[in-house]
């Protein structure tokens, strides 16, 4: 993917911010990162759009729908590393995808660590997506998730195995799927990566779980066999694009229909950052999977 000045200037925000900093301390500090914390949009799009917030336990839910009659459901947990979120760039994401699809969208800002665990997390998940059910039908639901959005999003299909009402689709933007980090190909990413650090982003999983081998904050531990199709959006400079190719290898062996995006060069949950051509190139392409 050819890296145009736009790329540049992205990397160049990034480090203004100090997010790549905040994530090389261990204890990671995670009071910075939600400092970029947005609970009530009011820019843009949100200054007009139809907007309902209501709660699921400890979770606000912010329905979008700017379609009085969508019967089908967009299901979005957004990503912060188990610690922060949802940010700006979320909610542009989500303006972007309500206005040009007939889904309704629910942006689920579940509780976060270390005040809450995994536990307490998954719950929350579970109950919103039971909740979804009530209101909508399960072939009428797509999930959603970017980076630890995307960690829930996974293990909340595993645990639906059983039950027989998974999603039509699931979405995910580098995801999360192995809390332990072991895979040594993460080291040498590592240094590349503008956005993650290990050490951090250690730290924060440690704060939401102290088994790193839990299916819960670890899927990939998890089975595959009868996942609905599946879209993937990853990066080549991104700590956790090793464990995500692990995952497409088990998709394969489960033969598991899915679509696979790499972006060349391209950082951690780069299709929802705004400046970049390739990210607006990439939020056109999930437009078309939701809409299809």
């Amino acid at each position: 993917m050819h890296k145009t000045l736009s790329y540049y200037t992205l990397l160049f925000l990034i480090r203004l911010k100090g997010i790549k900093k905040a994530f090389s301390q261990s204890p990671i500090n995670y009071l910075k990162l939600r400092s970029y914390d947005v609970f009530n949009p009011t820019k843009g799009y949100y200054k007009t759009a139809k907007i309902e917030s209501f709660s699921i336990l400890k979770s606000k839910i912010t329905q979008l729908n700017t379609h009085l009659e969508a019967d089908k459901l967009l299901l979005y947990f957004h990503g912060g590393a188990f610690v922060s979120g949802p940010a700006q760039y979320h909610w542009d994401a989500m303006a972007t995808l309500s206005k040009n699809t007939k889904h309704t969208i629910w942006v689920c800002n579940y509780p976060k660590a270390p005040e809450c665990k995994i536990d307490e997390i998954s719950t929350n998940v579970d109950q919103i997506y039971q909740m979804a059910l009530t209101k909508f039908k399960s072939e009428n639901i797509i999930l959603m998730g970017d980076s630890a959005g995307g960690t829930l999003v996974v293990a909340l299909t595993q645990r639906l195995f059983n039950k027989q009402k998974t999603p039509s689709k699931i979405v995910l933007i580098s995801p999360l799927l192995d809390a332990s980090l072991k895979n040594t190909e993460i080291d040498v990413i590592d240094k590349n990566d503008p956005i993650l650090a290990k050490i951090g982003l250690l730290s924060a999983l440690k704060m939401c779980s102290d088994d790193a081998n839990d299916v819960r904050i670890s899927p990939i531990n998890g089975q595959f066999k009868l996942f609905p199709k599946t879209y993937l959006f990853l990066a080549e400079n991104d700590i956790t694009f090793p464990d995500q190719l692990e995952f497409v290898s088990k998709l394969e062996h489960e033969k598991i229909d899915f679509m696979l995006n790499i972006g060349q060069g391209m950082p951690h949950i780069w299709p929802l950052i705004p400046v970049m051509k390739a990210s607006k190139v990439a939020l056109n392409q999930l437009i078309t999977i939701i809409n299809e």
